[in-house]
């Protein structure tokens, strides 16, 4: 069986929240090695990059046509909550690793998403899960663990800030009917 895109969701979480607290133990350190830092930060803020990228390319598209409670203001907040990780990661990577500067804003962005996080726990996700078909979730779920894999870092992808409404504009099937099968009919993630 394949996994569900939930659970995956969900384990990214968990991985996200055990690297920020390793930076929590080496900040706490007397004293720490720049290179130390590096080693949790980067491969941390390349998937913190690639999980919302991804999130936004198939997961909140099907959470539009498949999610009943309020799946429009979910991905309204979920998309200004990507941009503000984006922006923390983009600032911290502005500055040198470990200084006060680079603390701060990696804050901001562990913040944004301690906050998204628990927001799509609890909305979004459990949302899909309520009312998405299981093979829809395992699908999604197969696409998801096959693009993580082949994008370790965000190497080739256009990771930028959205706006939220436009995002939300362009990703509503306006006049299509909802699919009732498990068909994604959005083809293949190779190759994006």
């Amino acid at each position: 069986m394949a996994a569900d895109i939930t659970m995956l969701i969900l384990a990214d979480h968990q991985w996200f929240r055990e690297q920020f607290a390793r930076l929590d133990y080496l900040q706490a350190r007397a004293t720490v090695k720049t290179d130390a830092l590096e080693r949790v930060w980067r491969p941390l803020a390349d998937k913190l990059d690639v999980h919302a990228y991804l999130e936004e390319l198939i997961f909140y598209p099907q959470l539009l046509q498949r999610g009943v409670d309020d799946p429009e203001g979910e991905t309204l907040d979920a998309i200004g909550d990507h941009n503000d990780i984006r922006d923390g990661v983009r600032d911290a990577d502005a500055v040198e690793v470990g200084s006060s500067e680079w603390w701060s804003a990696v804050g901001r962005a562990r913040a944004a998403n301690d906050e998204h996080m628990g927001e799509e726990e609890r909305e979004g996700l459990s949302d899909f899960r309520r009312h998405a078909p299981a093979g829809l979730r395992e699908a999604l779920g197969r696409q998801y663990g096959e693009f993580m894999a082949e994008h370790p870092t965000t190497e080739g992808l256009p990771i930028e800030d959205r706006d939220p409404a436009a995002y939300v504009q362009d990703a509503t099937p306006h006049s299509s009917p909802r699919v009732s099968d498990t068909s994604l009919r959005i083809g293949s993630l190779k190759g994006r």
